[in-house]
């Protein structure tokens, strides 16, 4: 199960956190929170991990 650890307020924002948790070798998956009108570069996005690794993303996340 997915588990969202971060809401990103902007696109950019969400890339450069998925970056910075896949290169600590976790997996990472960004879901437009508002999806009917689509990922624009202003709308909030979802930073999901597996479960079993949202503490440690968390922790990722934090040190930042």
């Amino acid at each position: 199960m997915w588990t969202v650890v971060y809401i990103a307020p902007s696109m950019e924002e969400a890339d450069e956190i998925k970056r910075l948790l896949s290169s600590e070798g976790l997996l990472v998956k960004i879901k437009n929170i508002d999806s009917s009108s689509g990922m624009t570069p202003n709308s909030s996005i979802e930073i999901l991990v597996p479960e079993s690794e949202a503490d440690e993303a968390m922790e990722i996340i934090d040190s930042i």
